[in-house]
């Protein structure tokens, strides 16, 4: 390591430069990003900075100190590094170049589709959606069925959200014609942490033919032949007609990036719930009890004829449900939060600290250590399903230190850069488990370990490294 103290000013953090020009850290790392940073922490304490591929990155590693870097919004920005990014990586002009007023803004504004009462009806067709896909699996599964559980995982939920989303595709096969789109999007999506890194797509294969394919799905004409899509889509459709410097390609990028945004992380999420569980029978029978129990108290049968109605509140209410969900994204997620300081500033922290910032130095909060940390979660690397349940309740106080922390649980982003979907995307993953569970017994086949892919580490939920056997039959 050769640690820079060069050109260091007054009240910036030690500086990690590595030996490699342009590079820096990079490579060590993408190869394990949660190592690295630990071992930094121990060397230099709560606050460093990295300098990775160009960049210089200061990580605020103490959890009490990240309320400072999220509520300082005026200074420390992220929409232009995330446009930037979003507008590279699926191919469409950035909003911030001044060409589209507002444009940001009213895409900003149509999320109040995903919230309230707007969510209750797009969450009520996404139940119904679901319940179609089961309903087609539980016709074909008349003894027990083996699939691949994240090919299983990502055939209902792409399909599901899909249809929700944009509506159903009314050609006979209709089913065909979505799993074409999807298996297009699993092989884009296996190149986006190379976009996502800035890699010129050039370089990435066939990914910028799959990338055209999957955009012209979306083009005007074809989407218009869709029916009953969502009014969020509907929305940012009318938003994209009034801006005539945008093309129709350019119009049909933003929907594919928004279908990205909607199954890109809900997929391996809904994966790795469903894994958890049917790893530990404890957590399978206390969840499954919790669902047999609502149907019971509110006199809904089960089967696939049946149509099961869940309210917002009776999903919020299956407490062991969300904790075991709860539980996996703590232990899958890895998302970088991070923000861009827009002048030379010094950013107040905690206990007098202070830390100097250059104009365009990158702030990074890294929760992936917040959430492994035994202080907070007594043995982390364990699957504990019931670890956000107290006395039957929902838990919500975690400690460090003996000290109560604000943020404890944070795979969905923070502040200004937290998911806008992240309210759907709860209520679909617990939707899918509910669905599963009550229709069918379902158990594994294979017993190998299945572990986390870190080639995504800070943009995500991480892919697991191997797909795993299970099987299923109808519940008697």
């Amino acid at each position: 390591f050769l640690f820079s103290v060069f050109n260091r000013k007054t009240g910036e953090p030690p500086l990690i430069n590595g030996w490699i020009p342009y590079l820096g850290k990079a490579l060590i790392f993408r190869k394990d990003a949660f190592k690295f940073l630990l071992d930094q922490q121990k060397k230099l304490g709560d606050i460093f900075t990295v300098y990775i591929a160009g960049r210089y990155i200061t990580f605020i590693m103490d959890p009490f100190q990240y309320v400072y870097v999220i509520r300082n919004s005026k200074q420390l920005e992220f929409h232009e590094f995330a446009d930037k990014m979003a507008s590279k990586t699926f191919d469409y002009p950035a909003l911030s170049k001044g060409r589209f007023p507002d444009l940001k803004e009213n895409l900003h504004r149509i999320y109040q589709y995903l919230q309230g009462k707007p969510l209750d009806i797009i969450s009520d067709h996404m139940m119904k959606n679901l319940q179609d896909i089961f309903e087609w699996k539980c016709s074909q599964a008349t003894d027990w069925e083996t699939e691949k559980m994240y090919k299983f995982c990502c055939s209902v939920m792409f399909e599901a959200s899909f249809v929700t989303l944009y509506g159903r595709v009314p050609a006979a096969d209709g089913h065909k014609v979505i799993s074409e789109i999807r298996d297009k999007f699993i092989k884009f999506d296996a190149s986006f942490p190379y976009l996502a890194a800035n890699i010129p797509i050039e370089l990435l294969g066939a990914t910028k033919k799959i990338r055209k394919e999957l955009i012209h799905h979306f083009l005007l004409q074809n989407m218009t032949k869709w029916l009953g899509g969502s009014k969020v889509v509907q929305a940012r459709q009318d938003i994209f007609e009034k801006y005539e410097l945008l093309g129709d390609y350019d119009k049909a990028a933003h929907h594919f990036a928004f279908l990205w945004a909607s199954v890109g992380n809900t997929i391996p999420a809904t994966f790795w719930a469903m894994y958890y569980l049917l790893r530990h029978p404890e957590a399978l029978a206390a969840v499954r009890d919790e669902i047999d129990h609502l149907l019971q108290s509110t006199g809904q049968k089960r089967g696939p004829t049946y149509n099961i109605h869940l309210t917002r509140e009776q999903l919020d209410n299956l407490v062991y449900l969300e904790s075991a969900l709860n539980e996996s994204l703590r232990m899958c997620s890895s998302s970088m939060n991070i923000r861009i300081s827009q002048e030379d500033f010094v950013l107040k922290l905690e206990g007098n600290q202070e830390v100097g910032l250059r104009k365009g130095d990158w702030i990074a909060l890294y929760p992936q250590i917040l959430h492994m940390d035994p202080e907070v979660y007594e043995d982390p690397k364990e699957y504990k399903f019931d670890r956000y349940i107290e006395n039957g309740k929902k838990k919500t106080t975690f400690y460090k230190g003996g000290r109560k922390l604000k943020y404890f649980l944070m795979p969905f982003g923070s502040g200004i850069s937290m998911c806008p979907g992240r309210f759907l995307a709860m209520n679909e993953m617990k939707m899918f488990l509910f669905l599963l569970l009550a229709h069918f017994d379902v158990e594994l086949v294979e017993n190998k370990a299945v572990r986390l892919d870190n080639s995504r580490m800070g943009l995500g939920i991480l892919l697991p490294d191997v797909d795993i056997d299970f099987r299923y039959k109808l519940r008697s």
